[in-house]
């Protein structure tokens, strides 16, 4: 192959690598947190661009492939930290677990580029929402298959910005589609027609539009107040008898013991030993103090027996109650939690006190405390939206309040915890809930149902977050959808639309 040729196939590759790993940081800036929805719409516009030039559909789907890795590996690269820093697996492996995972979730984006140059149509306007079909139906199914791990979708950069309007109607993933159709629409605008400029303005102004009217898609239930306890207890001593356990045993114990809020939440596995395993006396002071006064609260922990199985737990404690509330969590960790299959000569070179947890089951019953109906999830669960509202099926029993309990130390103090954050206040967005947090190391925060935080406490420091949630009801369009069909409707309609191009064109061969 002839120098010049290279060159003209490497740069363009290039700048796919850099608009992935600009996607990457729309999600939260490396800088200070926040997410960056104009890069968002900038990084895949640019993908969107260079495949309009694309010479084949197979120059397409490396291009997809070389933007989505590094979109991925950019995105959850602190997963290095787990398995290197605190799993003790070499560097160069960490370092290969990683970018191997981004290159095989990577396929799903590369198959959707190759796709839309075989079965693009000749009208621009056509050419955008099949490319829209095809990003989404690559988001769903990195969000579904094998557990599915939507962490860092594009729609997550629209938790601000002109698009969040759409989060109570669509969701996160036809938030990701409306952004592709722009990525598309944007570029072409000195060539497309003028309905197609006006529908493009007309899909950023929509929602603030009607956001002015002041609608109203949840009414207040109450207010609460809550103390959201951050241990800080440092990863590595975690699990360790003789430094971590009973430095987590005595701050967490004085601080329940000392909280006067009517509600105490402590973080995933505060109490990272067994009931039957705590020190003698411990459990029972526990359930005095709470089932005896006037308090309730919500403890992250292990809870089961060898016979019976274990399950990350949060258990509930409220007054004049003997028997113990409990959620065991329902979408567990692949390797963290449950060993995949044919990987436990993976798992067996890590030092990570590896769990194989019982599956809960989903939309578990809530916590019923001062008129409000708490929803606990554990961890990662925020990420599936379509679980959470499983609980919006029968909305007279539908959550008032989200509370998250999470330890997402394992990834160090890194930009993790901000994307964490932003995956519940999509949450919030969608369901027109309020979340409150308690975690170990961060984002420790009460965020209200238009997925605006009121209040965070600084990360990786030990302290007590004393606030005040206001719980809703109501349900948005999306929690009625979602309750009752899951992401089919999405699933469907991203069919439909690649589904009728495959048909033209078959039409316009056969002539």
């Amino acid at each position: 192959m002839k120098p010049e040729v290279k060159r003209a196939q490497f740069w363009p590759l290039c700048l796919s690598l850099l608009a992935g790993l600009a996607q990457a940081a729309s999600i939260a800036a490396p800088w200070n947190g926040q997410p960056l929805w104009w890069l968002q719409l900038l990084a895949l516009g640019v993908l969107a661009w260079q495949l309009e030039s694309s010479p084949s559909w197979q120059r397409a789907a490396i291009q997809g492939w070389v933007f989505a890795k590094a979109w991925l590996a950019g995105t959850f690269w602190w997963m290095f930290i787990s398995m290197h820093t605190y799993g003790g697996l070499p560097a160069p492996l960490a370092t290969l677990a990683v970018l191997g995972l981004a290159a095989v979730l990577a396929l799903y984006y590369a198959a959707a580029c190759a796709l839309y140059i075989r079965f693009a149509p000749a009208h621009r306007a056509g050419r955008a929402l099949l490319f829209a079909a095809l990003w989404l139906l690559a988001e769903l199914a990195r969000g579904r298959w094998l557990t599915g791990f939507g962490w860092g979708g594009g729609g997550y950069a629209h938790v601000d910005g002109p698009l969040a309007g759409y989060a109570p109607w669509l969701g996160v993933y036809g938030i990701s589609a409306i952004a592709a159709w722009l990525a598309m629409t944007v570029p072409q605008a000195w060539a497309c027609g003028p309905w197609q400029r006006v529908a493009a303005l007309a899909v950023l102004a929509l929602p603030s539009v009607y956001q002015a009217g002041e609608p109203v898609m949840s009414t207040s239930t109450g207010r609460l107040q809550v103390a959201l306890l951050q241990g800080n207890i440092p990863q590595d001593e975690k699990f360790q008898p003789g430094t971590g356990v009973p430095m987590a045993l005595r701050w967490y114990g004085e601080q329940l013991g000392a909280s006067r809020a009517p509600l105490v939440v402590a973080p995933e596995t505060a109490l990272p030993l067994l009931p039957q395993q705590l020190p003698e006396g411990y459990w029972a002071a526990l359930t005095k103090r709470f089932t005896s006064g006037g308090q309730a609260a919500l403890i992250g922990m292990p809870w089961g027996s060898y016979r019976a199985g274990y399950t990350n737990a949060v258990v509930g404690f409220i007054p004049g109650q003997a028997d113990v509330w409990r959620y065991d969590k329902f979408h567990l960790v692949p390797f963290g939690e449950f060993i995949p299959t044919g990987f436990k000569w993976f798992t067996a070179m890590m030092n990570i006190p590896l769990g194989d947890f019982k599956r809960g089951d989903i939309g578990q019953p809530a916590f019923e405390w001062q008129g409000q109906r708490l929803a606990p999830n554990v961890c990662y669960e925020d990420l599936f939206g379509e679980e959470l509202g499983a609980r919006f099926a029968d909305p007279a029993h539908a959550p008032t309040v989200f509370v998250n309990l999470s330890n997402i130390a394992w990834f160090g103090n890194t930009v993790a915890i901000d994307q964490h954050l932003h995956i519940s206040r999509m949450r919030s967005l969608e369901f027109a809930r309020p979340f409150v947090r308690a975690t170990n190391t961060g984002a420790t925060a009460i965020i209200d149902h238009q997925g605006r935080v009121t209040a965070m406490l600084p990360r990786h420091t030990q302290g007590v977050l004393t606030g005040e949630v206001e719980g809703r009801q109501g349900l948005t369009p999306y929690a009625w959808w979602v309750s009752r069909f899951g992401l089919w409707p999405l699933w469907l309609l991203g069919l439909l639309v690649p589904g009728a191009a495959w048909m033209l064109r078959r039409q316009l061969s056969n002539k």
